[in-house]
């Protein structure tokens, strides 16, 4: 059984695989982001330990919880909220991450916007798409999405590229080649696609961030499931 350690080299080691075979190897290889939502606290500070740099958490109060002191220990880490945001939550997570993954709406660009002018800085942001066009799941859609992109620009809002989260039972990688070529009409060059089993796919298909939980840390903790 693999540790955390080597679990993080060998995704490594395939993502710089993947990106050097892709059609975007002269581009700068795509960052992995350690999802830790839900995991054991000793996971965690062992991948601290390994060096890995971004983490992913999908809940704001978690997050502070896990991360305020940690934040403070290692200064070269990147918190990244990959989950979807409550307006009311907006300046908790402005003021303790790096980047927000999940912008999906225009109420939240507005407060964030407003928020940004309070603190003097806003943390870089990607516009969430849902390129399945699900009921259940957050995310513009993509015919709207050029335009709310416009929109949160003209805020001031530091948009570096886009999300999505490809439906379960569709090819994934129709929805990677959906959301690059959404990117490039947006003019963004972010794109934060690829999940523990389809990573190398959104590689191909010039993903820029990669969110990886189960394939780093494990299945996580049962008793926060609920």
């Amino acid at each position: 059984m693999f540790g955390i350690e080597d679990n993080i080299n060998l995704i490594l080691h395939e993502i710089c695989k993947s990106h050097k075979e892709s059609n975007f190897a002269k581009l700068p290889v795509p960052k992995l982001v350690a999802v830790s939502k839900k995991q054991d606290d000793y996971k965690i500070l062992e991948a601290l330990k390994v060096g890995q740099k971004y983490f992913g958490e999908n809940r704001v109060q978690e997050a502070e919880q896990r991360w305020s002191k940690k934040l403070e220990m290692y200064k070269n880490l990147e918190l990244r909220l990959i989950g979807p945001l409550q307006t009311n939550k907006t300046r908790a997570a402005m003021e303790l991450a790096d980047c927000i993954h999940t912008l999906d709406r225009i109420k939240l660009a507005k407060n964030m916007a407003r928020i940004a002018q309070e603190l003097g800085k806003c943390p870089d942001v990607f516009v969430q798409v849902n390129t399945g066009e699900e009921q259940q799941k957050s995310g513009v859609t993509p015919k709207e999405t050029l335009t709310f992109v416009k929109e949160c620009l003209d805020m001031d809002l530091p948009v570096r590229g886009l999300m999505c989260i490809p439906p379960m039972s569709e090819e994934a990688s129709l929805h990677f080649a959906l959301l690059k070529n959404i990117a490039e009409d947006c003019g963004l060059s972010g794109l934060s696609m690829g999940m523990s089993s389809d990573f190398e796919k959104a590689i191909s298909f010039g993903a820029t961030h990669i969110r990886v939980g189960s394939a780093i840390f494990g299945d996580r903790v049962k008793s926060q499931e609920q």
